[in-house]
């Protein structure tokens, strides 16, 4: 891998990771693009160390955030007085609304790094989700808050984010769009598809590390420039998105994925790009 091709996807999994527009599927036609192969072992410990960046990123952002609820949680299990405290309530959804990722994840692993690599699964997932999105908007309340959330809710977006283990589908999207149909406001249900996503993104960089560091990747420069460029563009990328989602729809990445989606499909037919 050369630095340049290490650069630009560093930008890629920066920009994709928390935005609804699927980071797997970006990454998948960025390498492809490039002329890597998907499947090389090399390139999967790449992309799987280059996450890394974004993790960081995201955790340093809310990180005053992360050491209230840590230190709210761990109060409330040592002092049943400070179970009160609504941010011990939004530790315990957190963590429980992390769960279904950690059982599905695993439980699905060949299945997703199997079939589901394949241009045709993106394409296809980001037309189908990218109506669910435009559902979402179209039946949201957003009347309820962060203080609001109920366990139901912390399940069932929980639930959401294993569809991201389908290549196309987001993360983000998921987790946001379903908090919307639960009549969460849009700051709320994209604060909330951050933090579950903090768990999630941990889980997966250190299940995917060992075997990383057993291939040898692509060498230690083009790595560490990769994830130090995912780093930069990631912080930049969940600013930005907050303060977006205050006053706009996610309607404007929908008409993106279908676009996308289009051009994937027509790349396809005119055998422009291999599914896998």
């Amino acid at each position: 891998m050369t630095i340049l091709q290490a650069l630009i996807l560093g930008i890629v999994e920066g920009l994709t990771e928390f935005l609804p527009v699927s980071s797997t599927g970006h990454l998948t036609i960025a390498a492809k693009m490039l002329g890597l192969s998907i499947d090389d072992p090399s390139i999967t410990a790449f992309t799987a160390v280059i996450q890394v960046g974004a993790i960081i990123a995201v955790v340093i952002y809310f990180w005053t955030e992360i050491v209230v609820l840590v230190r709210a949680w761990f109060r409330g299990l040592l002092n049943a007085e400070r179970r009160t405290d609504p941010d011990y309530r939004l530790a315990w959804l957190v963590i429980i609304g992390s769960l279904p990722i950690v059982v599905v994840g695993y439980l699905g692993r060949n299945i997703v790094s199997g079939p589901l690599r394949s241009l045709w699964v993106v394409a296809f997932a980001l037309i189908i989700w990218g109506g669910v999105m435009l559902l979402a908007e179209a039946v949201a309340k957003q009347d309820r808050g962060e203080r609001e959330l109920t366990l139901t809710d912390s399940l069932v977006i929980g639930f959401a984010q294993c569809l991201a283990l389908i290549p196309g589908v987001s993360r983000s999207g998921a987790t946001i769009s379903v908090g919307l149909m639960r009549g969460l406001d849009r700051v709320t249900a994209t604060r909330l598809a951050f933090l579950l996503g903090i768990p999630a993104l941990l889980g997966a960089g250190a299940y995917e590390l060992p075997s990383a560091l057993k291939t040898g990747g692509v060498g230690w420069l083009p790595t560490l420039i990769g994830t130090v460029v995912s780093f930069v563009v990631a912080y930049a990328t969940v600013a930005w998105l907050l303060r977006y989602v205050a006053g706009h729809t996610i309607r404007v990445f929908v008409w993106y994925r279908w676009a996308l989606a289009a051009a994937i499909i027509v790349a396809l037919s005119t055998g422009a790009l291999a599914a896998t």
